[in-house]
């Protein structure tokens, strides 16, 4: 391979499709009610992603969906980010039966 071919998507030689790319993800990270500094930690740990090219990205998308973004951040409850784990809602056990 020459040196100015990737086997995956670079941002230098194919900016379109790589901004596309983390477009893509970030509207993943917000099907997973991520924030952005969040989004923005996951997509560099498991996609290798500079932050400030997803920071960028990001205040793109929230130029051009304002009202979405307004939306999302109303209805995203508080909740403290713990890495791999997901928060879970108590289940509720089965009822004993009384004797």
């Amino acid at each position: 391979m020459s040196a100015d071919h990737h086997p995956l998507l670079c941002l230098h030689c194919h900016p379109y499709s790589y901004i596309r790319m983390v477009q893509h993800l970030i509207e993943r990270c917000l099907l997973l009610r991520m924030n952005r500094d969040q989004c923005i930690k996951a997509l560099a740990d498991h996609a290798s992603i500079l932050p400030a090219i997803t920071l960028t990205v990001w205040r793109e998308l929230l130029k051009e969906n304002m009202g979405f973004f307004r939306a999302y951040y109303h209805v995203l409850p508080p909740r403290p980010y713990l890495g791999r784990h997901i928060m879970k809602a108590p289940r509720f056990t089965r009822r004993k039966q009384w004797k």
